[in-house]
C-alpha cells in the first residue's frame, strides 16, 4: 500500500457537491482506503484571479494503484463528474490533484510527483497542514508545517465549513 495525498476542488456551480462527489467516488476505487480528510476552505483563485473562488480540501488515501494507474482514475472521476476542459489555472468543476505518492518523485510528460509549487500554494499547504502537517515534501526535505510558515503565497484561504468531507 502507498499513502497518497489529493488535492480537490472546485469553483463553478454546486462546488460543496462536487467535492462530496468527487470523495465518493474516490471511495469506489478497487484498491483504495480513504484514511483522512480536511475541512473545506475557501480560497482566493491562484494563477487567474479574476474567476470566483474555490472551495479545496486535502484527503489522505492508502492504494494498491501505481501512481499513473491512480492518477487515470482520478481523471477518469473528474470526466464523470462534469468537468470540462479549460485553460491552466482557470475555472474548474472539479479538480482533483494526486499531490504526493509515498514519497515517491515521478517526473513524465502526464506526472510530476510532488505535484508541482505545492510550496507556493497555500490553498494546498493549509488543508494538508490540517491532517499531515509532519509530512515530508520527499524534494524540499521539509515538513509541510515548515513549507507553510515559509510560503510567500499572501492569498486568503479560509475555513468555509468545519465539517469534513
Amino acid at each position: 500500500m502507498f499513502r497518497a495525498y489529493l488535492g480537490l476542488g472546485s469553483n463553478i456551480g454546486e462546488r460543496i457537491s462536487f467535492i462530496e462527489k468527487a470523495l465518493s467516488e474516490i471511495g469506489t476505487i478497487p484498491g483504495t482506503i480513504i484514511i483522512n480528510s480536511s475541512s473545506i476552505y475557501e480560497t482566493e483563485p491562484w494563477g487567474e484571479v479574476t474567476q470566483d473562488y474555490f472551495l479545496n480540501s486535502v484527503i489522505e488515501i492508502d492504494t494498491e494503484l501505481s501512481a499513473e494507474i491512480l492518477l487515470k482514475r482520478l481523471k477518469d472521476i473528474e470526466k464523470t463528474l462534469g468537468r470540462t476542459e479549460n485553460k491552466k489555472w482557470y475555472e474548474r468543476e472539479i479538480d482533483i490533484d494526486l499531490l504526493f505518492y509515498g514519497d515517491e518523485i515521478i517526473e513524465k510528460d502526464f506526472m510530476q510527483i510532488p505535484h508541482s509549487q505545492i510550496e507556493k500554494r497555500k490553498f494546498v499547504l493549509v488543508p494538508m497542514s490540517e491532517i499531515a502537517s509532519d509530512f515530508v515534501h520527499p524534494l524540499l526535505n521539509k515538513t509541510i508545517s515548515q513549507l507553510l510558515k515559509e510560503t510567500k503565497d499572501g492569498l486568503n484561504v479560509v475555513k468555509y465549513q468545519t465539517r469534513k468531507v
